[in-house]
């Protein structure tokens, strides 16, 4: 039987469809509950294009955000020019374009950063790190301090905050954004990876997902150029922003769904079809992959802020 004789009336009243729409709303519905909820500390300006390095320059940043851009540009022309608009058909180009995003608004950002910063405006780094500094300092004599000598200490760490606070400008829309886009490709990155080389090439070798140069290029590419990222900038990975990284990839199911009840009759990914009684299953553990994907960026990015201070503690500055 071909696929345009599945894929009619009968097709979308088979019992595994409403099993994996319910997985596929149940989650957006609780991420969208937690996005409404979730308090994260505040984000600075200076959070976006501050380096966590103290002594690396603003500049290196934005060069190296440019040149990630122009890359992944170059990559992205690369593959619409092969295979049109057929291209957005994939998960792959989904993340890529949206890594593509975020270096865009870094770009700009820094850039902005950057003139900030030849003004003379204190950056995050200079502040952060006499707080720090102080900090430790103090930290040393605790043990010897009497009471009353400690809740003085408390008190000029709350001094301290105010004023790192009353320093940095507040991020505003376009902050906020850049933020979100930044930790929904973290896990993006990583879950089109390892899907794609630990799945796919092994396992489900087609001619759509044919093996060449361009295509392992933008499956290596687009998380070494976001993790070298999260190697020199100062910007915080709150867990809840998971919730961001699974609407983005229940909007890219959604968009299959429709496309296919519009007459397309090839899924690009062999796990998203739904004549199958083991599809429920597929979507399921899709479904669960997005929690250690997300976990293993988080990970990484608390390695850097625990690991680093301990190897370079005068050069580098703790993510908040």
């Amino acid at each position: 039987m071909s696929n345009s004789d599945k894929e009619g009336l009968a097709y979308w009243l088979r019992w595994e469809v409403p099993v994996c729409a319910l997985i596929i709303l149940v989650p957006t519905s609780l991420t969208s509950c937690l996005i409404k909820k979730a308090k994260a500390k505040p984000l600075f300006l200076d959070d976006l294009w501050t380096p966590c390095w103290r002594k690396l320059n603003p500049v290196w940043l934005l060069i190296y955000r440019a040149f990630a851009f122009l890359c992944l540009a170059f990559m992205f022309e690369a593959a619409v020019a092969l295979d049109g608009a057929f291209a957005f058909y994939f998960y792959t180009q989904w993340t890529f374009t949206l890594v593509m995003v975020y270096f865009a608004l870094g770009t700009v950002i820094s850039a902005y950063g950057c003139w900030v910063y030849t003004k003379g405006h204190p950056s995050a780094n200079g502040v952060r790190y006499e707080i720090l500094k102080r900090y430790m300092e103090e930290n040393i004599i605790t043990n010897g301090m009497t009471y009353r000598e400690k809740e003085t200490k408390g008190n000029i760490k709350l001094q301290s905050h105010y004023v790192e606070e009353e320093i940095q400008q507040r991020a505003g829309f376009w902050g906020y954004l850049m933020q979100t886009v930044y930790q929904t490709c973290g896990g993006a990155v990583l879950l089109t990876d390892i899907v794609f080389w630990c799945v796919i090439v092994p396992f489900l070798s087609d001619a759509h997902l044919g093996l060449n140069t361009l295509i392992a290029c933008m499956h290596t590419l687009n998380a070494v150029f976001v993790l070298l990222d999260t190697a020199l900038n100062s910007l915080p990975f709150p867990w809840f922003r998971i919730a961001y990284f699974i609407q983005w990839s229940c909007l890219y199911c959604v968009f299959q769904w429709v496309i296919h009840a519009c007459g397309f009759t090839w899924w690009p990914y062999p796990f998203l079809e739904l004549d199958t009684p083991w599809a429920p299953l597929w979507y399921f553990v899709l479904a669960l992959v997005h929690i250690p994907c997300y976990g293993l960026y988080v990970l990484i990015v608390e390695a850097k802020n625990s690991i680093l201070p301990t190897l370079f503690p005068r050069a580098f500055i703790r993510s908040y």
